[in-house]
């Protein structure tokens, strides 16, 4: 579920932090950063599925507040709570992989429930929820279609919520679009989602040896990349931009599955989007020229980094 793309952040962002830390990093120390970075995306995915359940559960909160009222009225005395009892909401409340995420990284302990109560009167003024409440027997469908409609009409569209979000989240800008696809197929498939493996062995696997690979050839990495620097100012490299060049060494060098060009098109996007306006451009002419030399030299036999 999390693609590679999202993972070359992650250990991208990993080896920033140990370039930053004065000293000798601890043994395990980046692999344990790695990880953290990655239980953020499922702290993610479980805080928003609460704060679902949590708008549509709602509406048996506020049908207790207002026939609590001193004088209530009838409509007061008679509000439809259908959106309480949504199948798909039952659903996920009955999966025991989300019961156990939700247990572990506790969204429940936020401070929410104004937000919430917004959000629920947003929802309640609206002509889709009129809609809902007011159609006959529960479609699956219609019932799927109204969690989506709280997520993405309501939720991602409204600019407190979003605000909320990115000052509990730091990893909103890295990790949103992925967690709401992530959000929107649960939505459509309760169950469907393994809380405690979001990211596969195998995917992390490729992380842990992309960034365990950077450290370890770090020099040998390095000796290949400085020679193409000649004309550039060392200081003025940004340190990102090293980074990903050196990512990109390491998989020209030491991951056979992943084709080069799409190792050069990869950081390259990353340095666009991460680094400086000049960045996208400068880490495609380095890498590109490593790559051609390292063919025209016949050094492309790619092994594994711990047996060379």
């Amino acid at each position: 579920m999390i693609s590679r793309r999202n993972i070359r952040v992650k250990v991208m962002q990993t080896l920033y932090t140990v370039e930053a830390q004065e000293g000798t990093t601890k043994p395990g120390e980046p692999v344990r950063i790695l990880q953290k970075h990655f239980d953020q995306s499922r702290q993610l995915l479980s805080y928003l599925l609460h704060f679902i359940i949590e708008m549509a559960r709602y509406a048996e909160t506020d049908a207790r507040v207002r026939a609590s009222k001193h004088l209530p009225s009838t409509e007061d005395l008679n509000v439809n709570i259908k959106l309480a009892g949504n199948e798909y909401l039952w659903k996920m409340l009955e999966d025991a992989s989300l019961k156990k995420a939700l247990d572990t990284d506790k969204p429940h302990l936020q401070d929410n429930r104004e937000l919430i109560r917004k959000l629920y009167h947003e929802l309640a003024a609206s002509e889709e929820y009129h809609r809902y409440i007011h159609e006959k027997g529960r479609d699956k469908k219609t019932e799927r279609d109204m969690l989506e409609f709280i997520f993405s009409d309501l939720m991602l569209s409204n600019e407190n919520f979003l605000n909320h979000v990115e000052e509990l989240f730091s990893n909103w800008d890295d990790d949103g679009e992925m967690i709401s696809q992530i959000v929107m197929s649960y939505i459509a498939k309760p169950g469907s989602v393994p809380f405690q493996e979001l990211i596969s062995k195998e995917k992390f696997e490729f992380g842990r040896l992309l960034l365990e690979t950077v450290l370890d050839k770090k020099e040998v990495i390095l000796d290949i990349i400085r020679p193409r620097l000649k004309n550039w100012d060392p200081e003025r490299i940004a340190t990102l931009d090293m980074i990903l060049m050196q990512m990109g060494v390491v998989e020209f060098l030491y991951f056979e599955t992943i084709p080069p060009k799409v190792t050069i098109n990869e950081y390259i996007d990353l340095a666009k989007d991460y680094s400086t306006p000049q960045s996208g451009q400068f880490v495609n002419g380095i890498l590109d020229n490593i790559h051609k030399e390292l063919v025209r030299d016949d050094k492309m036999h790619k092994v594994d980094f711990r047996t060379n």
